[in-house]
């Protein structure tokens, strides 16, 4: 009110009208003494100004001046009556509350049989709140009365006055209270029940466990859960654990395990255990297998060697010098060893002529004995498959009117050979018999020529001595 008198001073014109609507909106609001006391005021300073207007020999700026002046001096003097005589009035039903400052709902007594039947209303701010029943001043339930005759909400929750049961919640609300249950549970009836969540929407990837009041989601083997709890996602097992002995590939929830060469799964699938070549066949080797951790190894007897792995090679001992023959003997390799054989094998009355050949140089001496004794020596595997052809006994001269003969002498008493004539002046020994080693035989095979012209006999013999080895190969 102040400040709109004070700014009316910078435009005379508007002044007397603002002046004029200010006083009477002022006077509106006020009592009927401070209305005639403005009025006091007003009139004594419009005399007074036209007083010394009359008497005065002030100039007329002068004289609007002190008119300004005089003005505000009205409306400052009007304010602050105003202001220490003005009140706030209530609306019917409500009275002014002298400690809050603002209206609250009284009902007095007077009008408690009208307003008992009617419903207070409720705000979301705190309410004081009165009713009247059976002739008394009483507060609706839930509520209770304070010093000031005020109805407040009660909070049966923190007052212990609530029906909730040991596994429920109380909720305070305005006259009232609400049980609810814990989280995870749900109401059935009076009681709280478990909520199972796995039977509603759980968002678990692979398996829900329900709890008591709760779940949890569990993955199939070879995955864990994510950081969200509820997705799976595959587990590396090979970097992880490293179960495998050997070597571990990762699948998609699993993992597989192999082996290196020589070694196979063990019934658990992650460990390995050798295996055992030599138990897969007899003919892994030659001779003998020999198993090893993650392998094999093949091994031959004394006077092999082994030949691409697995094979057994005779070892010539006679050209590798490793034999005891002395230098009068001769040394005769054969599969699996060797032997030494005089190097004059002739005896008497035979004189040795060439290698291996023995002559009978009197006639009146080898009455009755071949004229010619040769030894031959041969090699042959145990267990020769028969029958086979085994040695070729020939004249080595052949005369057109001569007549051969050819005849197994001594050395067959088994019946193990059959000599077989083959030509006029040729015979083929046959290995009838299967000859196990190690042994040696001697056969002697005879040759007669018969000369039909000169009516002349005559036989040689071909030694031959047969080393059996001790082994098929």
């Amino acid at each position: 009110m102040i400040c709109s008198c004070i700014n009316s001073l910078c435009n005379p014109r508007a002044f007397l009208q603002q002046r004029e609507t200010t006083c009477s909106h002022s006077r509106t609001h006020t009592h009927t003494h401070t209305h005639t006391q403005l009025h006091q005021i007003s009139s004594s300073s419009t005399h007074t100004a036209a007083d010394l207007q009359h008497s005065s020999s002030l100039t007329p700026a002068e004289m609007w001046t002190v008119s300004l002046m005089m003005a505000a001096l009205a409306c400052v003097l009007s304010q602050e009556a105003e202001e220490s005589v003005s009140y706030t009035r209530c609306t019917e039903g409500y009275e002014y509350d002298p400690f809050k400052e603002n209206a609250q709902i009284f009902i007095n007594k007077e009008n408690e049989a009208s307003q008992s039947s009617d419903s207070v209303p409720q705000t979301h701010t705190e309410t004081n709140h009165r009713s009247a029943a059976n002739g008394g001043s009483q507060c609706s339930a839930g509520f209770t009365r304070d010093q000031h005759n005020y109805c407040h909400d009660v909070d049966e929750c923190s007052q212990g006055l609530h029906t909730c049961g040991s596994d429920q919640i109380c909720y305070n609300s305005r006259g009232s209270y609400s049980c609810q249950c814990q989280p995870g549970y749900q109401r059935h009836g009076e009681q709280c029940v478990d909520r199972n969540e796995c039977l509603l929407s759980h968002y678990c990837m692979h398996r829900c466990v329900n709890t008591a009041g709760s779940y949890y989601c569990e993955c199939n083997d070879g995955y864990q859960l994510a950081s969200n709890n509820h997705s799976c996602v595959d587990v590396n097992e090979c970097e992880v654990s490293q179960p495998c002995q050997h070597q571990c590939f990762n699948l998609l929830g699993s993992f597989i395990c192999q082996c290196e060469q020589g070694y196979e799964l063990g019934p658990d699938a992650v460990s390995c255990v050798d295996i055992d070549e030599c138990s897969f066949s007899s003919y892994m080797c030659q001779y003998a297998c020999v198993n090893s951790e993650g392998g094999y190894s093949c091994t031959c007897p004394d006077g092999y060697q082994i030949h691409r792995t697995r094979m057994c090679q005779d070892i010539n001992e006679c050209e590798t010098a490793a034999h005891e023959c002395r230098e009068d003997e001769m040394c005769w390799n054969y599969y699996g060893g060797h032997r030494c054989y005089p190097r004059n094998p002739c005896l008497e009355p035979y004189v040795r002529t060439s290698e291996n050949r023995c002559s009978c140089q009197s006639a009146a001496a080898c009455r009755g004995l071949p004229q010619s004794i040769v030894y031959k020596y041969m090699n042959m595997h145990s267990e020769r498959s028969v029958p086979a052809d085994i040695f070729q006994i020939q004249a080595t001269n052949i005369f057109s009117s001569a007549h051969y003969t050819f005849r197994i002498k001594d050395g067959n008493d088994g019946g193990q050979f059959f000599l077989r004539r083959f030509s006029s002046a040729g015979a083929m020994l046959v290995l009838t018999q299967s000859l196990e080693g190690p042994q040696e035989l001697i056969v002697d095979l005879e040759m007669i020529t018969q000369h039909s012209l000169m009516n002349y006999r005559s036989s040689s013999l071909l030694r031959l001595t047969i080393i059996v080895g001790p082994f098929p190969f």
